[in-house]
């Protein structure tokens, strides 16, 4: 017989299998499908150094995310570590920071979906998709974890369908590394700030917390496999992209991915890997939804947003009225976003966040922390130093994004 839950907790449903593909499901789509072009036109040919510089950035976060989750088991990630380890004012930076930019995310998935569904009709199918995620997510975490599962595995098999087509096209050459103007440090800096909007998709695990069957072992041993495995991914995707058309098509290409398999032989299994690009956004949109929604929840329970957000569905045992506000808040950016400036201002404002993970987890004492000190201060430096080489419009979005949170920490103080 279960234990019954009092009426504003969540169900502890979550095992290791399904945190790590929550993980995967959110991570896996996001930087394949939409953050090469960008990332391409900054770095040229030093493509791989930005996505390594990305990866080991964002290994070091999931290292403090990890042994934080274990110390902090429930719903709202960073916002929660960093209320408890630095103050009130630095949770709220926190959860301001994660909340607009995975909102953000959002609607550059939505985007992505509908562009590579059918171009004449992104928008509609964007809002489409965003309707019906947010229904599974209210009804329940389960479905969302067992459907996250499917569409990670069909994304998977789509992307091996890639390196393979890629390598087998006839078109790899090691020359195409050379191609096109030389880039500097810095080129190569912003490259990895976007491509790491493809990595931060294992807070997720985090932000389910209160949701994960013991926590304490489950989740420090989700992140790191979650995240190991997508950068095995990535690199295996982008360098047989790379070697196939070259860093110059890939930043022109508004569907690398495609452009590389319809350059060579195999142009016929262009749509499949157009389907899968939009089955991979949806399984981003899936889990982006549950853990904005969870991190709002997080948030409305101390006070730092309405506390309409904070209830709990009585038979769900979901946060529904934040999942339901955080799909039409997507669904309003949708109609007037670009994704370019999306994926930087999203990448600018969870860097800021991740930089938070960091400075919470250095707080830790000895006894609860898994990982070295030095891991944490190269997180916490790879954050800043990635945010700030960002395109010059995302920094100056997300140092407003920052004053805004601030005025409301202030608004509230003085009440």
């Amino acid at each position: 017989m279960e234990t019954a839950l009092p009426e504003d907790r969540l169900a502890r449903r979550l095992t290791l299998t399904d945190a790590v593909v929550i993980g995967l499901g959110a991570m896996i789509g996001a930087g394949i499908f939409a953050a090469p072009g960008p990332a391409a036109e900054a770095a040229g040919s030093l493509l791989f150094i930005g996505l390594a510089l990305a990866g080991i950035v964002a290994y070091a976060n999931a290292t403090s995310s990890a042994q934080l989750a274990a110390v902090y088991p429930e719903s709202g990630g960073t916002y929660v570590y960093a209320r408890e380890r630095l103050g009130p004012y630095w949770g709220l930076l926190a959860g301001w920071g994660f909340v607009i930019g995975k909102t953000a995310s959002l609607a550059a998935m939505a985007l992505t979906l509908g562009s590579y569904a059918y171009p004449d009709l992104a928008k509609p199918i964007a809002i489409s998709a965003v309707v019906v995620l947010t229904a599974v997510n209210y009804l329940g975490v389960q479905k969302t974890a067992a459907l996250t599962r499917v569409l990670v595995g069909v994304v998977l098999s789509v992307l091996a369908l890639v390196v393979v087509a890629a390598l087998s096209g006839g078109t790899v050459s090691p020359e195409r590394l050379d191609a096109g103007p030389s880039r500097g440090p810095l080129d190569v800096l912003q490259s990895a700030g976007l491509l790491f909007f493809a990595f931060a998709g294992y807070s997720r695990i985090a932000t389910l917390g209160e949701e994960v069957v013991q926590p304490e072992v489950t989740i420090p041993r989700a992140i790191p496999i979650a995240l190991g495995g997508v950068i095995v991914v990535y690199a295996s995707v982008l360098g047989a992209v790379l070697l196939a058309i070259g860093p110059e098509t890939i930043a022109r290409s508004p569907a690398p991915l495609a452009a590389a398999i319809e350059a060579g032989r195999w142009s016929q299994i262009a749509p499949l890997v157009r389907a899968g690009a939009a089955v991979a956004a949806a399984g981003v949109l899936l889990s982006l939804l549950a853990g904005v929604s969870r991190t709002a929840l997080s948030m409305a329970r101390r006070g730092d947003l309405p506390r309409f957000l904070a209830a709990v569905h009585r038979t769900y045992r979901t946060p529904h009225h934040a999942e339901l506000v955080s799909g039409v808040l997507v669904i309003v950016i949708v109609a007037v976003a670009d994704l370019r400036g999306a994926i930087g201002f999203s990448s600018f404002a969870v860097l800021t966040y991740y930089a938070l993970t960091n400075a919470a987890s250095w707080t830790l004492p000895a006894d609860q922390r898994r990982w070295p000190r030095w891991l944490t201060v190269t997180g916490l430096l790879g954050c800043i130093v990635l945010a700030l080489t960002l395109p010059r419009e995302a920094v100056l979005g997300g140092i407003l994004l920052l004053a805004v949170g601030s005025l409301v920490w202030l608004v509230r103080t003085w009440k």
